[in-house]
């Protein structure tokens, strides 16, 4: 088990991925010939459970690219079920109090960290993989490798996102630019100065904590502008929106000759 997006960002990389909605293990296989570093599998907004998500991961895998889920609620079950079947770092979406993320460092982290549940899951090759041959080894591994990443979209988030930043078990901060927008009382108007300060304090937390930011950015202009800001990776746009803008502006080009 390598997260392979974590040791890009080690070593001071910045790292690319997208928020993923097709939908098949073929098209996760495509996006592996893409350049993208990571996908986020959306099961907050996408109708995937456990069964598709795990093709999905196993497909991601192949391909050297980080599987990352966007789970759907703050539970233990949300929580350690995608972790078993291989999830290498898990978005949290809705995130409003400290206490909230305290229990997803619990559930998601084995001890001494957390209380992660115990369990030889496929992410461990059934018990089988060298790392697994030593459950120290492989609780230790486990920690280290799968990411736990509370989203920033909310009020009670950014109001509390110095103790958040700084639990130990949280690897990062993943910001909502739409829903924060609109918790701040600005819906999209992202040149705001209100909604850059916000940003700048959400970095500014993160880096004093030692750990990373993330940002959803909706085309390369948006991306290229975050990353000139001191993100440390960005999720740029959907896979589905990808492809439908691509497709567009083939069939465009094409009728205006």
């Amino acid at each position: 088990m390598i997260n392979y997006t974590k040791q890009k960002m080690l070593n001071g990389e910045k790292t690319i991925g997208t928020f993923f909605q097709l939908g098949t293990a073929n098209a996760v296989e495509g996006l592996g010939y893409s350049g993208l570093d990571y996908i986020i599998i959306d099961t907050e907004h996408g109708p995937y459970a456990e069964e598709s998500v795990m093709e999905f991961i196993r497909a991601a895998k192949l391909s050297k690219l980080s599987p990352f889920v966007r789970i759907k609620e703050i539970s233990r079950a949300a929580v350690l079920k995608m972790l078993d079947i291989g999830a290498e770092g898990l978005v949290v979406p809705c995130v409003e109090t400290v206490e909230q993320v305290k229990s997803l460092v619990k559930y998601g982290k084995y001890s001494p960290v957390g209380e992660r549940g115990f369990f030889y899951g496929r992410a461990a090759g059934y018990g089988f993989e060298d790392f697994a041959k030593s459950m120290d080894e492989y609780t230790t591994k486990c920690n280290y490798e799968t990411m736990i990443i509370p989203q920033c979209e909310t009020r009670g988030c950014l109001q509390n996102i110095e103790e958040i930043a700084s639990i130990d078990g949280v690897d990062g901060i993943l910001v909502g630019p739409y829903d924060l927008s609109i918790a701040l009382g600005i819906p999209g108007q992202f040149n705001a100065a209100k909604f850059i300060d916000a940003l700048n304090r959400i970095m500014k937390a993160c880096k004093n904590a030692g750990k990373y930011t993330i940002i959803y950015a909706n085309d390369t202009e948006s991306a290229l502008r975050n990353f000139k800001m001191g993100f440390d990776s960005v999720a740029i746009s959907t896979d589905i929106a990808v492809l439908v803008n691509g497709y567009n502006n083939i069939v465009n080009s094409i009728k205006s000759k």
